[in-house]
């Protein structure tokens, strides 16, 4: 019952948070699996699954730039995908070896990302 509850009241914050929000909130999610996952190495199954959440997220993300109601200027649609494609070369090399050392550019991108994504646009101007 407290696990449908907790369920129902973060579906409700979510539904009065706006994309950027939901998005920061995504990519914190992502970089606290991955920092779990540091301490995982030797569970692959468990290892494998953060890296795989952190896969899909920037899947959901290169689909969401290519496509065409997409606003974003093309410069930064092409800096977004150039990171993407950074992320899946540093993900595949973070499963091959699963060296915690390997996770930590994931952690910090993604951890940057969601630091940016909360400011407020006037904030992201002003000097």
């Amino acid at each position: 019952m407290a696990n449908d509850q907790l369920r129902a009241y973060q579906q409700a914050q979510q539904a009065n948070l706006s994309g950027r929000e939901l998005e920061a909130m995504a990519f914190t999610r992502a970089a606290l699996k991955l920092e779990d996952a540091k301490k995982l190495t030797d569970n692959p199954q468990e290892y494998g699954k953060a890296l795989r959440f952190n896969h899909l997220l920037w899947t959901i993300i290169q689909a969401d730039i290519v496509e065409p109601e997409n606003k974003l200027p093309p410069e930064i649609k092409a800096n977004i995908m150039s990171l993407s494609i950074f992320v899946d070369k540093q993900t595949a090399k973070a499963l091959r070896t699963r060296d915690p050392a390997d996770l930590e550019t994931l952690i910090n991108i993604n951890r940057n990302l969601a630091a940016g994504l909360r400011m407020k646009p006037e904030e992201t101007t002003a000097g």
